[in-house]
């Protein structure tokens, strides 16, 4: 769809959000996206915004009907996993209902133009919960261990349903992925905005959960990237979106320290149970060989030089 056409992006305000209308723009793509009533509008020129509710599905089916878009991003979600355990109906309703009535709303448009419509979902490496191989690829089972990748899982799942219809919907299973427009509720950005602190001075300490819980980490537009070739694929497929390789927080606290030039950091890195997930999935590390072979994607951004482009993003905050 380069050179013109039309998108519709949920989760604009979000990293993959901003960096997946930049990239749009930057091809001549029309953008229009959904931005929640109550989060500050993204300051993104050139991509009209339209104030809603994704779980008010009748209201979204008739905006995206009017709109007639070529390409669908559904990136909106409840995305912190310690919040899906404390409002899970919510969650259930944003993450995977929500994504259910997105999905047909995009049928009913092609329907109704008789022209195909692409959709993309955002998935996540959370579906897989305690997988019971590593890595994990797109026939891994499906078995979430928290609500967030209960109702991750029902979007995930309906993508094959609504593909069956002959909508051409396709599933990307994110790893976490990451960049300096992460918010600072997620523990990668909490490390880097610390430790910039604490490189600064304004900070003594940095208090962090499981130090061993070991991800797949990667590079946020490259994720992005590999969205936009899924969508645009000849053939509608799932895709895992990973780079293959697990590192542990403690890998990534001392790459953060590392790069703010503290070489001795144990001292200054305190383990408080508070930030312990009610249940960690085993470890999780994606087979990308799918998206690497059929879509010609690879990470771009190894693992210290991530962690170091977040630290020296929050260096220059301060």
């Amino acid at each position: 769809m380069t050179g013109g056409g039309r998108a519709f992006v949920t989760g604009i305000s979000g990293q993959d959000g901003r960096y997946l209308a930049e990239r749009l723009l930057g091809e001549g793509v029309e953008v229009h996206a959904l931005a929640h009533d109550l989060e500050p509008l993204p300051d993104l020129p050139g991509v009209e915004l339209h104030r809603g509710d994704l779980t008010a599905v009748e209201e979204v089916r008739a905006l995206l009907v009017d709109l007639a878009p070529d390409e669908v991003y559904n990136l909106a979600a409840l995305s912190s996993v310690a919040r899906s355990w404390e409002e899970p109906d919510l969650t259930a309703r944003v993450n995977g209902l929500a994504a259910a009535g997105l999905l047909e709303s995009a049928l009913q448009v092609q329907d109704k133009l008789g022209r195909p419509v692409r959709f993309v979902q955002a998935s996540s490496a959370e579906i897989f919960g305690q997988p019971d191989r590593s890595p994990q690829d797109e026939s891994t089972p499906v078995r979430p261990v928290n609500p967030y990748g209960a109702a991750k899982a029902y979007a995930h799942l309906m993508v094959d349903v609504y593909r069956r219809r002959d909508l051409h919907a396709v599933s990307a299973i994110l790893y976490n992925h990451e960049s300096p427009h992460r918010p600072p509720e997620f523990v990668t950005r909490k490390i880097t905005s610390t430790v910039a602190a604490i490189a600064h001075g304004r900070a003594e300490t940095l208090a962090l959960g499981n130090l061993e819980a070991r991800r797949d980490w990667g590079w946020a537009p490259d994720y992005v990237d590999a969205m936009v070739r899924a969508v645009r694929a000849d053939v509608p497929r799932d895709y895992v979106v990973a780079t293959g390789v697990s590192r542990s927080v403690r890998d990534f606290v001392a790459a953060a320290f590392a790069r703010a030039g503290i070489s001795d950091w144990q001292p200054l890195v305190s383990v408080d149970p508070e930030f312990v997930r009610p249940a960690d999935p085993t470890e999780l590390v994606g087979d990308a060989s799918r998206a690497r072979t059929l879509l010609g994607w690879s990470p771009t951004v190894g693992f210290d030089e991530l962690v170091g482009r977040m630290v020296d993003a929050d260096l220059a905050r301060d």
